[in-house]
């Protein structure tokens, strides 16, 4: 009898179980998710020199000029790579015309870097690594300004139109929340991306 009650479990001891399967399904659909996201992706990350007024505007500038500078360049193409390797084949021109504009010196490289969950107008990205195109003004010690330049999705935001002949249904339908859920999902992303990272510490 004692026996039997010893290996039997708990409810609340079953409750943690089921909660913890859950947990892990979860965030293994996350990961999976947004690799899948990322990887049709190039992002624009801008750095100002520093927060005042007058650095925030410079940045928003650099901003604008880079855009403007990539987005005829990367009309038509429907491959992250593509999209890729016209970024790298123009950062000098993108480091010398953030200069121009900026009367600072830049920096333009193309990397991985982790992004936070964002939000943005008409859509949201979850957290997680990204190819990314990175804009450094001066000291590079200000707020920073971040979207996506493949597709144009920030563009064609402020247009009122987004950009989805390089997005399948399913991411769509995830970063502009379709099924209502999609800002929850991208913390479920974030915490498990915060999580896994501790575990690799």
């Amino acid at each position: 009898m004692n026996r039997t009650y010893r290996n039997r479990l708990r409810p609340w001891e079953t409750a943690a179980l089921i909660a913890l399967c859950v947990t892990l399904l979860s965030g293994l659909w996350a990961q999976r998710r947004q690799s899948g996201l990322a990887s049709g992706l190039v992002r624009l990350h801008v750095i100002a020199h520093s927060d005042s007024e007058a650095d925030q505007a410079v940045k928003l500038k650099v901003r604008d000029a880079v855009l403007s500078l990539l987005a005829p360049r990367l009309e038509g193409v429907t491959d992250a790579a593509e999209a890729e390797a016209i970024v790298r084949a123009a950062l000098p021109e993108l480091a010398a015309e953030a200069a121009h504009v900026s009367s600072q010196h830049a920096e333009a490289a193309l990397g991985r870097e982790i992004y936070p969950t964002r939000a943005y107008e008409g859509f949201a990205l979850p957290a997680g690594v990204y190819t990314s195109l990175r804009i450094t003004l001066g000291e590079g010690r200000g707020h920073n300004w971040w979207c996506v330049i493949y597709p144009p999705l920030c563009t064609a935001a402020a247009s009122g139109t987004l950009e989805t002949s390089a997005l399948d249904g399913e991411d769509l339908k995830l970063i502009t929340g379709a099924d209502g859920t999609c800002v929850f999902k991208f913390r479920v992303i974030e915490w498990w991306e915060n999580l896994t990272a501790r575990w690799d510490a």
